[in-house]
């Protein structure tokens, strides 16, 4: 065991000494005094090997030195990127131009809202009409107006006009004919509303190819006044009611599309809830046909969604962010 132990140790050294023989070279000695500076070997032969550790040849001032493979008067290896693509290399007058150029180095990872609300008045003209009643529509002009005590929450109030646009519809006068049965029908002459608004969302979206749009959806609701009165169907020649005001209440979604900072589209969609008293199904006998009291029948809770299509309009129409950009 030893003796292979030492057979292979002296194997190693006998390949270790002659590397580490070649990698250190003995110093040269310098050239005597008075002595001439050694000629400066021979260009080596086109495919021949070069020695690394010669010197340099001494060239004279201003003088090109000669580098293998290169043309005369051109780059090495025979041309560059610039000569087979000039469009790759840009020119010297391009580059002046570009020094010159402004460059706006501010670059935002989170752009501010597009449209502030805080501290704000905002109008909304709109046309509303019903999307559950099949059987008469109550469509009107309306206006809402609101201030925004802060970019998300906003007071206002909002009113439609009904008098003299309601109008049943052909689906009723189908079923009545048909079928000789009566729905209790309802017209509207006005409502008006005390609202609070919430703006829980706001965004952009791309549109017509580069135009940017910007938006936000918000939730609207509060108290408010509907007058209301029944149409007579039940018994049309000697009922007439009157208006009557009843107390609603209004919940309802909307969305926001800005065309610019102070001017947008809008679409609502909103319940109004209250109680309708109905007209009465039967006929008093005798003279109590003559009796208003009689001419009303059940209450039932009326759910009246309507949509609400206009625009918005903000004022004042411009302001400044409290933190610069």
């Amino acid at each position: 065991m030893k003796q292979g132990l030492t057979w292979l140790l002296l194997a190693a050294a006998l390949v270790l000494v002659p590397q580490a023989a070649l990698a250190q070279k003995p110093p040269k000695k310098p050239p005597p005094k008075g002595a001439a500076a050694p000629a400066a070997p021979a260009a080596a032969p086109a495919g021949g090997e070069l020695e690394l550790d010669a010197p340099a040849p001494a060239t004279a001032p201003g003088a090109e030195v000669a580098v293998p493979g290169a043309e005369p008067g051109g780059t090495p290896g025979g041309g560059g990127i610039c000569e087979i693509d000039p469009s790759a290399c840009p020119k010297a007058e391009d580059i002046s131009k570009a020094a010159k150029k402004t460059v706006n180095a501010e670059i935002y990872a989170v752009q501010q809202i597009y449209a502030l609300r805080a501290r704000r008045f905002e109008f909304q003209p709109y046309w509303s009409f019903s999307l559950n009643d099949q059987f008469v529509n109550h469509p009107g002009p309306g206006l809402a107006m609101n201030y925004y005590i802060t970019n998300v929450l906003a007071i206002g109030v909002n009113g439609t006009f009904y008098d003299g646009l309601n109008e049943q519809s052909q689906f009723n006068f189908t079923n009545r004919d048909a079928a000789h049965i009566a729905a209790p029908l309802n017209e509207y002459l006005f409502q008006a509303n005390l609202n609070f608004t919430y703006v829980p969302v706001y965004g952009k979206f791309a549109g017509f190819s580069n135009f940017i749009f910007n938006y936000d959806a918000y939730i609207v609701g509060g108290v408010g006044v509907i007058d209301t009165r029944p149409i007579p169907v039940i018994d049309p020649d000697d009922r007439n009611f009157a208006f009557k005001p009843k107390i609603n209440f209004d919940v309802g979604i909307g969305l926001r599309i800005f065309f610019n900072r102070w001017f947008a589209a809008i679409l609502e969609i909103r319940d109004y809830i209250y109680s309708e008293q109905l007209e009465a199904l039967t006929i008093a006998p005798g003279n109590g046909a003559a009796n208003p009291n009689t001419w009303y029948g059940n209450s039932q809770l009326t759910n009246d969604v309507q949509a609400q299509i206009g625009i918005s309009i903000f004022l004042p129409f411009s302001w400044e962010y409290r933190l610069p950009k």
